[in-house]
Order: C-alpha cells, then sequence, then structure tokens
C-alpha cells in the first residue's frame, strides 16, 4: 500500500486519486487541500510512525506538497526516535535539498520505497514542445540559456528552482516564499480586490480581462518565467510544479510565457494552464 505525506497545495489530491488505495498522513499544522487525512504526527515521533506504517501494510511511501520545515522539540522525542536523531541533527544544519534526501534516507534504511509523485501520476509530467497557440519569441532561446545558468547558480547554494528574465536580465530569483510570491515581487499595477483563482480553481473571467487590460496597458510585454529542477536533486521529491496559479502570476507580470525542463517540472491542471496562457497570448514550452 502506498502513504501519501501530504502537505499543502492539490497534488496530494492528484496522487491519492491515481492510485486505488492510499494512506494519507500529514505533520501536524499542515492541512492539505481536497484529502481525507488518516492521521497527523510530529517529526519527534517519526520512528514510531514508521513503525505503524509498516504494521498497516504500506510500502511504499510519496511525499508531495509544499510543507515547512518543522521545528524540533527534544522533550517529545519518543524512544522509538531516539536513534533517528543524529540523522535530524545533520537535516536541520542542511538546506532543503539536503534536509529531504536526509528524511527519503530514514524511509529507505526502513524498507520503504519512495517514489515520486510523477511516477505515481505520469500525467503530471506534460509532453516536449510548445504547448499554446503562441509561440515562444526571438529572444526566449538567449533568455532561457541565462536562465539555465542562474538555475546552476541557484542549485549550488540550495536555492529555489525558478528565476524570471527579461531580455538577458535576472528581474527575480525563487526564495523560500516560492514562484507564486516571486511573480507577484514583479506584478503589473492591478485593479483593488482582484483574485486570481475562484475557490473551485477556476479562473476568474473578471480577472482575466484585468489582467489581459495591465498587460495592454504596459504593452510590450515581455519575458519569461524559467523553471526546472535543481542540478542533481533527488527528483523523487520536492520535483517543480507550476499550475493555474503559475500561469495567472506570469501574466501578471506581464511576461511573454513559461519554459518548463520537459520530465522534470510537473503540471497541475494542464488544459487550464493552457486556457490561461492561450488567452493571454502567452507560450507555455516544455523545453526538452
Amino acid at each position: 500500500m502506498l502513504a501519501v505525506i501530504a502537505g499543502r497545495g492539490e497534488l496530494p489530491a492528484v496522487v491519492a486519486g491515481a492510485v486505488d488505495t492510499a494512506l494519507i498522513c500529514t505533520l501536524e499544522g499542515t492541512e492539505p487541500d481536497r484529502v481525507p487525512v488518516e492521521f497527523a504526527f510530529r517529526v519527534e515521533t517519526l520512528g514510531t510512525v514508521l513503525n505503524d506504517l509498516a504494521a498497516r501494510g504500506v510500502s511504499e511511501v510519496c511525499f508531495c506538497g509544499a510543507v515547512a520545515r518543522p521545528a524540533l522539540d527534544p522533550a517529545l522525542i519518543d524512544a522509538a526516535t531516539m536513534p533517528l536523531v543524529p540523522v535530524f541533527m545533520q537535516a536541520l544544519g542542511q538546506g532543503d535539498d539536503g534536509a529531504l534526501r536526509a528524511v527519503v534516507s530514514i524511509f529507505e534504511d526502513k524498507g520503504f520505497t519512495v517514489r515520486g509523485a510523477h511516477d505515481i501520476a505520469p500525467e503530471l509530467l506534460p509532453r516536449p514542445g510548445v504547448l499554446t497557440r503562441t509561440q515562444p519569441g526571438a529572444g526566449a532561446e538567449a533568455d532561457v540559456a541565462v536562465a539555465l545558468q542562474v538555475l546552476e547558480e541557484m542549485g549550488q547554494q540550495d536555492l529555489g528552482q525558478a528565476c524570471v528574465i527579461r531580455e538577458g536580465i535576472v528581474i527575480a530569483r525563487e526564495v523560500e516564499s516560492g514562484t507564486d510570491a516571486m511573480l507577484a515581487s514583479v506584478a503589473l499595477s492591478m485593479p483593488e480586490g482582484a483574485e486570481a483563482v475562484d475557490p473551485d480553481g477556476g479562473a476568474s473571467g473578471t480577472v482575466l480581462d484585468q489582467i489581459s487590460a495591465a498587460r495592454t496597458h504596459n504593452a510590450p510585454n515581455s519575458g519569461l518565467l524559467f523553471k526546472a529542477p535543481k542540478p542533481g536533486q533527488d527528483r523523487r521529491i520536492d520535483l517543480p510544479t507550476i499550475g493555474p496559479a503559475t500561469a495567472m502570476g506570469a501574466a501578471r507580470a506581464g511576461l511573454d510565457g513559461i519554459v518548463i525542463e520537459a520530465g522534470g517540472v510537473m503540471v497541475l491542471n494542464l488544459p487550464q494552464v493552457i486556457e490561461i496562457l492561450d488567452m493571454m497570448g502567452m507560450y507555455l514550452w516544455v523545453r526538452p
């Protein structure tokens, strides 16, 4: 049986929906979207949780969704978790990639197979090519070349997985706050009270009209969002993801389009992403 260690966002629901049976669990303080959580746990009791998962017949584990790095309270560590403390301490002293590798090693050492979300739900990885009506402009290749260099530098520092490039200039780099926050930091001026996505996940026509008007007012639009895994990262965990909110954010930022690494970035609700970008005259390039 598969256990989904669920974080925030839509990804856990997609993964859980791709299998017949899944046990959903999460860290305390995390509220996954639209999935029934079987139980929540603290990292200080992880040893007990691993034993419980094995007793329930779990053999595979998938980590998916956004999770804040938990604080560790030594007073709450139980006996089954005490042997894991050296690994915890090592993880706390590393960046995100190093910490995630440490967590994976704990599960694998206990006999669990760690699977990537895209392995369970392969439709999350779109086919290579330009998937929108609009094609990348003449300057896209040059901007991608800059983006690749930027992400290489960011990866060496275990930082983000995305950046915004405009005419060869680095406009923004993803930090801990994530891609949506990065795009918001470079957004065009928008009318008061606009919301990017309705509660059901659909783009509001009014908001799209407002974004389109802002893009027209600030024309010409240029630049791209580039997103890819960190060099050398374990692709079973923390694989980059985009979705409708990303498309809306890129439109608000006045960009020409979005470029993602083929096989390296998952797309939530691909039809809606394409619909939004087509309406904005933007492109989605899944670059091999």
